[in-house]
């Protein structure tokens, strides 16, 4: 039996490590938050609620006028149009509040809204399969899962924790430090901006940014750019040796071949990975 080449997916650049991040409610301190990320080349997934954005409310929300140049570079995503707990909800409601959502915010930002983040932590099964079939291609739920894994049901999709965690720091040094490249390792951290002013902590954010921003090896990715990336990855046709590879995509993506290089694949390509070891 001949022996085949050891090939393993990578995140782009050949890294083995992402990090990626979570507001809800689009309030004013996403202001702040978001100075600080760019400080720090951190990228942000901020799930907004159009149908909230015009209310009087204290802390107020980022106006709709606001919303395009402000969140440049990261991600919006949705949350509901009116925040309800939708697991309580006939689902023709559900499936209002989440298209309004995506059309509301499409128009703000021109591109597309395919992420959200349950309101309230709530959902169902069949939230979940009704999400999928208006277009939303992952869901953050509120329980965190420290195992820095990616989910296995996007639409389930556990954060490693909440920046108010007590081990937040302890969590990244272990994150940072971790050198094993047989496996993809992903932290997602999650809350709310205006936590920071009511718990007067900003210092928190900031001191993980600083530790956390500007390392070769971590992928800093929005949500959806972790989901995109990782179906990408999945559309890959092999040869029955793994020699040849073909991207069907339009987007790169990254393998790491034999632990002797890293080769990356273009979209629509066809690469002849024993040519590049």
């Amino acid at each position: 039996m001949r022996n085949t080449m050891k090939v393993y997916t990578c995140f782009p650049g050949g890294k083995a490590k992402a990090l990626t991040m979570s507001y809800d409610d689009g309030k004013i301190q996403d202001e702040r938050l978001i100075e600080i990320f760019n400080k720090y080349g951190i990228k942000g997934t901020f799930n907004l609620n159009y149908g909230l954005m015009e209310k009087e409310q204290d802390p107020p929300r980022i106006a709709r006028d606001r919303v395009k140049e402000l969140y440049r570079g990261h991600e919006v995503a949705t949350h509901t149009m009116t925040h309800p707990t939708i697991e309580r909800c006939p689902l023709v409601e559900v499936a209002r509040e989440i298209l309004e959502d995506r059309a509301g915010l499409e128009s703000l930002t021109g591109g597309l809204v395919r992420g959200h983040a349950y309101p309230n932590g709530s959902y169902s099964e069949e939230i979940k399969t009704l999400f999928r079939q208006l277009g939303i291609a992952y869901a953050r739920v509120v329980p965190s899962v420290a195992d820095y894994a990616l989910p296995a049901d996007p639409m389930e999709w556990h954060p490693t924790c909440h920046h108010n965690d007590p081990e937040l720091m302890k969590k990244a040094e272990f994150f940072a430090n971790f050198a094993k490249k047989q496996y993809l390792k992903l932290m997602y951290v999650w809350g709310h901006s205006y936590e920071f002013d009511n718990q007067n902590n900003w210092n928190v954010i900031e001191e993980f940014c600083a530790y956390m921003g500007g390392r070769e090896d971590i992928w800093y990715a929005t949500n959806i750019e972790i989901i995109d990336y990782m179906e990408a990855a999945g559309n890959l046709r092999f040869s029955a040796d793994n020699e040849r590879v073909y991207n069907p995509g339009a987007c790169s993506v990254w393998l790491q071949v034999d632990d002797s290089a890293y080769v990356e694949v273009p979209g629509g390509a066809f690469v002849n990975l024993k040519e590049r070891v």
